[in-house]
Order: C-alpha cells, then sequence, then structure tokens
C-alpha cells in the first residue's frame, strides 16, 4: 500500500501537468457586411486578438459585399489591412465566387489578401 500512494501522486502530478497544457488558438473570423464601421471592429478585434495571444493562429475570411474591404482602391481600412497582413500569424483571405460577381481580379487586392475557392 506504502509504494501504491507515491505512485499514485507521481501519476496525478503527470496528469494535471498535462491538463493543464492550453491547447493553441486558431480563430476564423467570418466578414459579409458591407458597413465601413463593421470592417473597422473586424480589424480591430483581430488586431487585439493577435496583440493578446501572440501565437493564435487567426483568419479573416471576407466574402459579400464585405468584398471592398481588401480592394484597393475601394478599402477604407487599407492602412489596417497591411498592418495585419504583416503579422506572420494573420491570414486575410477573399472569396474567389465574390470576386468574381464583383468582377474584381488578384490585381485589384491590396498586398497580403489571398483568395478561397468559396467563402
Amino acid at each position: 500500500m506504502k509504494k501504491v500512494i507515491p505512485l499514485f501522486l507521481f501519476l496525478m502530478a503527470i496528469a494535471s501537468t498535462s491538463w493543464s497544457q492550453a491547447k493553441p488558438i486558431k480563430i476564423v473570423f467570418d466578414l459579409t457586411s458591407g458597413d465601413t464601421l463593421d470592417h473597422q471592429v473586424a480589424l480591430r478585434h483581430i488586431s487585439l486578438e493577435a496583440k493578446a495571444h501572440p501565437d493564435a493562429q487567426l483568419e479573416l475570411v471576407v466574402y459579400g459585399k464585405a468584398m471592398p474591404i481588401f480592394v484597393k482602391d475601394q478599402s477604407t481600412v487599407a492602412k489596417g489591412i497591411q498592418e495585419l497582413a504583416s503579422n506572420k500569424n494573420v491570414s486575410l483571405r477573399v472569396c474567389a465566387q465574390t470576386m468574381k460577381h464583383y468582377n474584381v481580379t488578384t490585381n485589384d487586392l491590396l498586398p497580403g489578401v489571398q483568395t478561397v475557392p468559396d467563402g
């Protein structure tokens, strides 16, 4: 019995450390609104998450009426997009179907923005 108690305590210590390990943070943000205030809020939220959790993997996927957020001559938050694009843990993606609908090409997109086949 005396040998079982130390073994039990050792196993509990190992188990508690493995349970306390934090899982990596992975968040996908979905933006469909054409409202430029929503664009500002989305970028602010992603920026704050990136600062609070530097190892988190964050992705912003845009489609529908939100597409102008990533278009060079239409974005009201181009500077914020450029800042996020420079963060290696943040991915900026736009729906290729939405681009086709709005006659936007990859040349029209801000630097750092990538496409996905469907949002």
